[in-house]
């Protein structure tokens, strides 16, 4: 009979406590919202996924690594923290900006306002402590062992977490092909990205056809190219001849567009600075 062991290095090490801090953190603040009962249409149910998905996770791969199971899992285990701990961060820190600018109004008070507000600061509290995970599981340089927890692993999750962004913001373009060219650079991009991050987790990277070094240099050149091109048409197609409505609401079609043409310069830059360190990788070798 198998005796199961305990790893207390799990919830005992920096980085288990922050994990510990991530749990209880995203549970208060989906507790207080839910307290509330105001967090109703896609903003407030985005934001009560992202604290209990985060929750669940992350008390999962506590779980998982305090009683030593997860190297029976058929994934990299390290990749696979690696890659949440990022997605974490970006989606936490989307919520905290999001709900505070949806449901919080000005002046606030009541008891209502109060636990928006609490639950507002518990989530920040939240994103700090992902975003010490990340610093802390972040492979030292030269390393790969790990891709996922490199620089051009975690600009990877970056890319995929801003392309859905954008990809939430695109109800209403027109069917002009400047903006479809732009949608086709950001789904091909997207679907490269996330089969880079799946197979890397699926530890399937050795049925590729080269070494992953060398066809990311190739990827991030073409992905780079082609957000320049999306970074220069989709403004010029979206704005050229057209006003801002006097009415302009958050979901007014000029609002969408302009954050899309934000995310997608910030993706432009993430390309950027992953093709500078991609390049790093394969012609500038760390001192054994």
């Amino acid at each position: 009979m198998a005796v199961a062991t305990v790893n207390l290095r799990a919830v005992t090490s920096w980085v288990g406590i922050a994990r510990l801090f991530a749990i209880v953190l995203s549970c208060i603040a989906f507790s207080l919202v839910a307290s509330t009962r105001a967090f109703g249409g896609p903003y407030g149910t985005w934001c009560m996924f992202t604290w209990c998905f985060c929750f669940a996770v992350t008390l999962l791969v506590v779980l998982l690594e305090l009683l030593e199971l997860y190297p029976k899992l058929p994934l990299s285990w390290d990749d696979f923290t690696s890659a949440f701990s990022m997605l974490a961060t970006l989606m936490v820190f989307t919520t905290s900006v999001v709900f505070p600018s949806t449901f919080i109004n000005s002046p606030c008070s009541g008891s209502k306002c109060a636990r928006q507000a609490v639950a507002t600061t518990v989530s920040c509290l939240c994103f700090l402590a992902y975003a010490v995970e990340v610093g802390l599981t972040r492979a030292k340089p030269g390393d790969i062992s790990s891709f996922l927890s490199t620089v051009p692993g975690l600009l990877k999750v970056f890319e995929a977490y801003v392309a859905c962004l954008i990809f939430s913001l695109l109800d209403t373009f027109s069917s002009e092909a400047g903006l479809q060219w732009c949608v086709a650079v950001y789904s091909i991009c997207f679907i490269v990205t996330l089969l880079i991050i799946i197979f890397t987790i699926g530890r399937c990277l050795s049925y590729l056809p080269c070494p992953l070094e060398k066809m990311l240099v190739v990827y991030n050149t073409l992905a780079l190219v082609m957000y320049i091109t999306a970074t220069i048409l989709w403004p010029l197609y979206s704005f050229r001849g057209k006003s801002r409505p006097e009415s302009c609401g958050r979901d007014c079609w000029w609002n969408k567009h302009l954050g899309v043409t934000f995310l997608t310069i910030f993706n432009l830059i993430a390309y950027l600075v992953d093709l500078v360190y991609s390049t790093k990788m394969v012609f500038i070798r760390a001192p054994p």
